[in-house]
């Protein structure tokens, strides 16, 4: 059983740290892509504050295709390039935006997000997918959540098969 403890996030930092602990814990000794993103996405939404989706876009097929989430139902397909997911994967590099409005090409699934940020899964140099987490507050996500994400994205990756 696990127990699911969220961390106070006015020390962020330290917050992530506890985060990670408990992601360890929730996926030790499970190697399922499906069963493993939806714990963690889980984890996500009943943690991190002011989030309004929290989830995972999966490869296949040569496009994003929509995985294990929390929130309002989501784009199903997305094409690599195309709006912050497609970016992040099509570089693997993270994208964080502190205003979606302004990014170029944003695909707007949930009219109420404002911010968003998104962690490529990479693993052994192949791309898996993304973590996506949108928020409808501005300037919601910064570069301590993007080390903290980036870390448990890292702790997900390394379960997988």
């Amino acid at each position: 059983m696990f127990d699911l403890k969220p961390p106070d996030f006015a020390g962020n930092a330290e917050a992530y740290g506890a985060l990670e602990s408990q992601l360890r814990a929730l996926l030790h000794g499970e190697r399922d892509f499906i069963a493993n993103c939806a714990n963690t996405a889980a984890l996500l939404w009943h943690s991190l504050p002011d989030l309004n989706w929290a989830g995972f876009y999966r490869l296949a097929d040569g496009q994003l295709v929509l995985g294990p989430f929390q929130g309002k139902p989501a784009c199903v397909r997305i094409q690599l390039g195309k709006g912050v997911c497609g970016t992040a994967a099509a570089t693997r590099k993270t994208v964080l935006v502190p205003d979606v409005h302004k990014f170029p090409g944003h695909i707007a699934c949930d009219v109420a997000s404002k911010s968003e940020i998104v962690v490529p899964l990479v693993k052994n140099g192949r791309l898996l997918g993304v973590l996506d987490l949108d928020s409808p507050k501005l300037n919601r996500f910064d570069a301590t959540d993007q080390a903290g994400l980036e870390k448990l994205a890292a702790v997900l990756v390394a379960t997988l098969e």
